[in-house]
């Protein structure tokens, strides 16, 4: 193994007694495991800590790794050596995973060289840190569930979300029109404007949903034909009334743990559509199909250099105080995205 990285890992893992129902998160030192000729040495750079990274630690998230094991879903690393069978990557690359499970809150790891897939490295670190889940869910729900041609509207809750911002700077770089819903709070306007500046076209609170004024802005705009939800509940509820006839709800998030409710009326009389969508299982169904993922963090990472998508408000948190970014990503409200720096 190359000298230029000691052969010790320190990575936050999360250890199990009898169930999922009793974890404790700590910080390890663990040996690298030996490389193969397929395998990467990498330095991990930059991991944030996502909503689905907490899920996945406190037992409820859809996928499960074997325990003990080490958390973090996204994050991009440094090739720091590559064994004699690699050809897709070379030393000084970057690179973000392919997969959830990969246990990214760590300083170096050996990986398959299948498991990781480059990125240019003249992005700034943060927006490459956080590439691989919110824009590519913001960017394929805008994608692959409607036809959206300039002009056109997408209305969206949890609009101060990663997702939500990803989609604002996504829809505006399209041209396309959206209604941006979020919680109020004392900081209403500063976080309206903010969204403005990154290309929201209307920043609106949940309870403006309900309210006469949407008639007034829909003046300024046409009907969305898509409406994407993360929180669920009333907010979901609302988003369906104001969609086209035909439009389409995307579902990728549940932040109120409340049901979708769906309205008879809306699939009667306005042909909804209601779907839902998640990152994780589109990668795995394109990992046959390299070329998918590629062209899609191509066209992203383009966007990025013309700074037409930035990286959300983050907060660079050394690894050893993972505690106090762990109980940060989990306040309410919170307006910076945790990014473990290593």
């Amino acid at each position: 193994m190359a000298n230029s990285l000691v052969n010790i890992q320190r990575s936050v893992s999360c250890e199990i007694q009898n169930s999922w129902d009793f974890l404790v998160d700590r910080l390890d030192d663990v040996d690298l495991h030996p490389m193969g000729a397929k395998d990467v040495l990498v330095k991990i750079l930059a991991a944030p800590i996502n909503p689905s990274d907490i899920n996945m630690i406190q037992g409820t998230y859809a996928i499960l790794p074997d325990l003990p094991a080490t958390g973090g879903n996204e994050g991009v690393a440094q090739v720091i050596e590559v064994g004699s069978q690699v050809t897709s990557l070379k030393t000084g690359d970057w690179v973000i995973p392919k997969d959830a499970g990969l246990g990214t809150w760590r300083t170096a790891a050996v990986l398959s060289e299948d498991d990781v897939i480059s990125l240019p490295n003249d992005i700034p670190l943060l927006a490459a840190a956080t590439l691989g889940v919110n824009p590519c869910t913001a960017y394929r729900m805008l994608c692959d569930f409607e036809d959206l041609k300039p002009g056109d509207s997408v209305i969206q809750n949890a609009a101060n979300s990663g997702v939500g911002q990803a989609v604002i700077q996504i829809a505006a770089a399209r041209g396309l029109n959206t209604i941006n819903v979020v919680r109020d709070r004392p900081e209403f306007t500063q976080l309206s404007d903010r969204l403005k500046v990154i290309g929201a076209t209307h920043v609106i609170k949940e309870e403006t949903l309900r309210r006469p004024e949407m008639k007034e802005l829909f003046k300024t705009c046409p009907k969305p034909k898509l409406a994407l939800n993360g929180v669920g509940g009333k907010s979901a509820t609302e988003l369906l009334r104001h969609l086209q006839v035909g439009g389409s709800m995307v579902t990728y998030g549940g932040m109120a743990k409340q049901p979708v409710t769906v309205p008879v009326s809306a699939l009667i009389f306005k042909d909804v559509k209601v779907r839902g969508f998640w990152v994780t299982q589109w990668k795995r169904d394109h990992s046959h199909d390299g070329s998918a993922f590629r062209d899609m963090l191509d066209e992203l990472c383009s966007l990025i250099r013309q700074k037409k998508l930035t990286a959300p408000v983050c907060t660079e948190v050394n690894l050893q105080e993972y505690r106090r970014a762990l109980d940060a990503a989990m306040q309410p409200y919170t307006s910076a995205k945790q990014v473990l720096i290593m």
